[in-house]
């Protein structure tokens, strides 16, 4: 094994999210475009004669929000990735978070991304960029996204991704709760409110011509996400930070994937800090995130 690998994922917000019925193996069919927004884990792998994972928490992530050690999505990326090699799993690995937890933005994903690119590199074993999206898509569906970074169209489960054109330099605030939501009871509620809803869900062409224009207001008025009425059905506070935020000056606000964080798209980084500043005083955490910026990658330290 080599020495310590310490790896940079991004979390993401679904520019557009359509959801398609449930498929005959429980998944839905997802037709969205990702965004990989300035909100970081780092994934530090170094050498150890046996297994263990530790987590580190940010003030604003809930740590008791975090799934037991042992079975968590960075263990299963790490058997994963040595199955495929037919190697033993050996390492410590640490796992710095400042993305919330259960917040809709792919926090847990991004740590299985991060996982298998420190881990890959940890045992010298070179996977061949294709076999390390095939292994993320098995862990996760937004967990190839987290390596690909960017802008991307996502289809299948979410899970097969490639990166379209974006012109843009995006800012985003981002509100989240500690009181996470649970992605299945969100897709419970959507299934509950949409029992008609489509086989193939609808596409997102108004989202890519604005990314590839570079045309922000263009973008906010194509945001979508078919998950937020569930989302605002479960924790209707929610509309409220959404509409504190656009009369605040963001020019369009949503839930992110299946929430409960708000994400509030604005015209410029001034404008984003005048946003956060309106807020701060009334919710615990308002962040700021430029995007689009690059997937799982390697930290180079002095």
């Amino acid at each position: 094994m080599t020495n310590e690998i310490t790896v940079r994922v991004p979390a993401k917000v679904n520019l557009y999210l359509g959801v398609g019925a449930p498929r005959p193996d429980g998944f839905h069919p997802l037709d969205t475009v990702y965004q990989a927004i300035g909100l970081y884990d780092d994934v530090t792998a170094g050498p150890a004669d046996d297994w263990r994972v530790d987590v580190r928490t940010s003030d604003h992530v809930a740590a008791e929000a975090l799934p037991p050690a042992g079975d968590n999505i960075v263990d299963r990326a790490a058997r994963l990735l040595a199955a495929h090699h037919g190697v033993d799993v050996r390492g410590e690995l640490r796992v710095d978070k400042d993305i919330p937890v259960a917040a809709g933005l792919a926090g847990g994903s991004a740590d299985a991304a991060g996982a298998l690119v420190a881990l890959d590199r940890l045992w010298q074993l070179e996977t061949p960029d294709d076999d390390l999206l095939r292994l993320a898509g098995e862990l996760g569906s937004d967990v190839p996204f987290a390596l690909v970074g960017g802008s991307a169209h996502g289809t299948g489960r979410g899970e097969l991704v490639h990166r379209v054109p974006d012109e843009g330099g995006w800012w985003w605030v981002v509100v989240p709760f500690r009181e996470g939501l649970s992605t299945p009871d969100v897709y419970r509620r959507f299934d509950q409110l949409h029992p008609d809803a489509p086989v193939v869900p609808t596409g997102p062409l108004a989202v890519l011509g604005a990314l590839q224009d570079g045309d922000v207001r263009a973008l906010a008025r194509a945001l979508h996400n078919d998950l937020q009425a569930a989302a605002l059905d479960l924790r209707p506070e929610l509309a409220d930070v959404i509409a504190a935020g656009e009369e605040a000056g963001g020019l369009r606000g949503m839930v992110s994937g299946s929430g409960p964080t708000v994400v509030l798209l604005c015209g410029s980084g001034d404008e984003a800090r005048q946003v956060a500043g309106t807020l701060a005083p009334s919710y615990d955490t308002v962040l700021i995130a430029p995007a689009p910026v690059a997937g799982a990658h390697l930290v180079v330290r002095a």
